[in-house]
């Protein structure tokens, strides 16, 4: 009971601290906010019990080589931010720039299916005996929600709910990690930390981290943001997320990977709740709520993005309202068909195709300006990002 106290005091001075005027309507932040809540969003609640399931005690160096890459790739894009303003640009970049756009969209289609199957599956997590089936029908009616507001131009009033969102999500993680920490160090103390070994070894292992890169995606917004904030804003903006978001997963992990066996839990997208509710019985309608508030956010940002995106590169041949649509046909069709961990990998491998041709502009830029170790570097994550492409994997793989 005193830990539930502690937890929900934690949840509320948190909430209110970022609604503080002067952390809310600080620059730097705002700008960082939009990044901020696409990084840790769904993927946070998902990716501990994978990492702690295929990796052992050696899931938070998993996560740290996620988050390095990660880092890495969001470098590229921020030199891309700063150097193809105008005459920085050449005709090659701006052409792969297009195409890159156009698999972004795509990537969108599959990253809403992956938010909104985590809200059916989240959203009866707390129900007894909830199954795939009931999942996917309210996964289906949030996909006609979204289609609802999209055709109606409804959007706007859904928008301005990001910063609570993320207000929600970040307070709700606040009150995880003490509730965590405290179950932690109660273990340490006892003497029982527990160090699981590895499920996953050599190149299913690598293949599975390839297939989790979704879970740490969503950095490479601030490069959108153009109409709102100026190149240096906007790539000061993501390297904040970036390195506040590695600092919450890193947390995270090392609380979350020690302390539970194997065999006592099992492995599925809403593990975490059923962890939680042994650390604290307040924890898993926290989470929850989190959850919800966190894919829907994600689903109508990613939505109206995908929808802009394919009437830009269709040369308007194809409407907001009908990219739309074609997202929601799309999104059920992959929600009735796949898992959730299937459309985690399905997702990273069409966001790491967006990072593959963005690093490749950036090599080029590099290479334009004369900066050699840059060139090397982001020419080598155009391979890696091609690398997971071709052979990121699903959890689901191998488990038996």
């Amino acid at each position: 009971m005193a830990l539930d106290v502690l937890i929900i005091l934690t949840v509320l001075a948190t909430g209110a601290l970022l609604w503080l005027p002067g952390v809310k309507n600080a620059a730097a932040w705002r700008a960082a906010v939009t990044p901020l809540a696409s990084i840790i969003g769904s993927g946070f609640l998902v990716l501990g019990p994978i990492l702690d399931f295929a990796y052992g005690k050696w899931a938070p160096a998993a996560m740290a080589g996620l988050c390095v890459i990660a880092y890495l790739l969001g470098s590229a894009i921020r030199y891309n931010i700063v150097h193809q303003q105008g005459a920085g640009g050449t005709k090659l970049t701006r052409g792969v720039d297009v195409a890159s756009s156009a698999v972004l969209a795509f990537a969108y289609v599959i990253s809403v299916a992956y938010y909104l199957n985590l809200f059916g599956a989240f959203g009866l997590s707390l129900v007894v005996e909830a199954n795939p089936s009931s999942a996917r029908l309210l996964t289906s009616a949030v996909f006609a929600v979204i289609l609802f507001f999209g055709w109606t131009g409804g959007f706007k009033s859904l928008e301005g709910l990001e910063y609570a969102s993320v207000s929600l999500k970040l307070a709700i993680i606040a009150g995880l990690l003490i509730g965590l920490g405290e179950y932690f160090f109660e273990k340490t103390a006892n003497g029982e930390l527990v160090l699981n070994d590895m499920n996953r070894h050599g190149w299913a292992g690598l293949t599975l981290a390839f297939g989790l890169i979704i879970t740490v995606q969503g950095f490479e917004t601030s490069r959108y943001l153009g109409g709102e904030y100026n190149a240096q804003v906007r790539a000061r903006s993501m390297r904040l997320a970036q390195l506040l978001s590695t600092l919450i997963y890193m947390i995270y992990i090392v609380l979350l990977a020690y302390i539970f066996k194997r065999g006592d839990l099992k492995l599925s997208e809403t593990a975490i709740v059923d962890m939680t509710r042994v650390v604290a019985a307040i924890l898993p309608f926290f989470l929850v709520a989190a959850a919800l508030a966190a894919q829907f956010s994600a689903a109508v940002a990613d939505t109206s993005g995908s929808g802009g995106l394919v009437e830009e590169f269709t040369g308007g041949k194809v409407s907001q309202r009908g990219g739309y649509a074609i997202l929601v046909v799309i999104g059920l069709a992959i929600t009735w068909s796949s898992s959730v961990f299937q459309i985690i990998s399905y997702a990273s491998r069409a966001f790491a195709m967006y990072y593959c041709l963005q690093a490749f502009i950036a090599a080029i830029l590099a290479r334009k300006e004369g900066a050699s170790l840059r060139f090397a570097l982001y020419s080598c994550l155009s391979l890696l990002s091609l690398a997971i492409v071709i052979f990121g994997t699903s959890v689901e793989n191998g488990t038996g």
